[in-house]
């Protein structure tokens, strides 16, 4: 049963990975749009082509989550009520150990994956809670579930994710308002060459061996995750491609 036609998402993040998928899987169920994310001209591009593709309506806003200003600006500009949150924005940067890591790299996966996040989950919920309706669906990942050496902010931001998750739920305990988040392992997307700071080589080791996830498989998550019966919330799901066992067990063939 699609529960969602008619409804208006968020995604941010969307212009390719798990956020395009997912705005694209969103549209098929004829869920409304307003995608975000730093390329204008890549946004523009899949609004066009979600449209004439699914008939519904997709709004874009350009512009970048760390920016606590800018969040403020596009949530005062929307138009449309807000059935469901995917705050999908996020990286990693690098994988130097703590004593020998990057500041910016701390600062820019702190302040995209945590901050970004909570700054739009601040001015959207309130809506959601007036109404006593909504949904709220975070990208966590394995990394929120298990440490890994090289990895110390970017887990340390996922595990933030989970708990934020966590406590959102229980701020909201009492309403209709849904929280989830969804936790993948190895998903081949621009991830690893964003890691990596465009290093196609280094990615593309990342995977080799094996098969990983792919965005697609993500986005079918979220989709089912959103469109289960309002009495039903999945808190979170944790997704490995068989390959994977943990962060660091990956069966590689020769």
């Amino acid at each position: 049963m699609n529960r969602l036609k008619g409804k208006t998402a968020i995604v941010t993040g969307a212009t390719a990975g798990i956020g395009y998928k997912t705005a694209e899987l969103l549209a098929e169920q004829g869920v409304h749009l307003v995608i975000t994310g730093r390329r204008s001209d890549r946004l523009q591009e899949i609004k066009k082509e979600l449209e004439s593709a699914f008939g519904v309506e997709v709004q874009t806003a350009a512009f970048d989550v760390r920016d606590a200003d800018a969040c403020h600006s596009f949530v005062d500009s929307l138009s449309v009520t807000i059935d469901i949150l995917v705050n999908n924005a996020g990286l990693a940067k690098g994988t130097d150990p703590v004593f020998d890591a990057d500041f910016d790299d701390w600062n820019t996966m702190i302040d995209t994956n945590v901050k970004g996040l909570l700054y739009l989950s601040r001015l959207i919920i309130p809506g959601m809670k007036e109404r006593n309706s909504g949904h709220i669906i975070n990208l966590g990942s394995t990394a929120g579930h298990e440490s890994y050496a090289g990895g110390v902010v970017y887990t340390a931001t996922k595990h933030a994710v989970k708990a934020i998750t966590e406590s959102t739920k229980k701020d909201l305990h009492g309403t209709d308002v849904r929280v989830s988040m969804v936790s993948p392992g190895l998903v081949e997307t621009e991830f690893s060459e964003v890691r990596f700071d465009g290093d196609k080589e280094k990615a593309a080791d990342v995977y080799k061996g094996m098969k990983p996830l792919v965005a697609q498989d993500i986005a079918e998550i979220i989709v089912f995750v959103a469109n289960r019966p309002a009495h039903v919330n999945i808190m979170d799901t944790v997704i490995y491609p068989t390959a994977q066992s943990s962060a660091t067990m990956v069966h590689r063939n020769a």
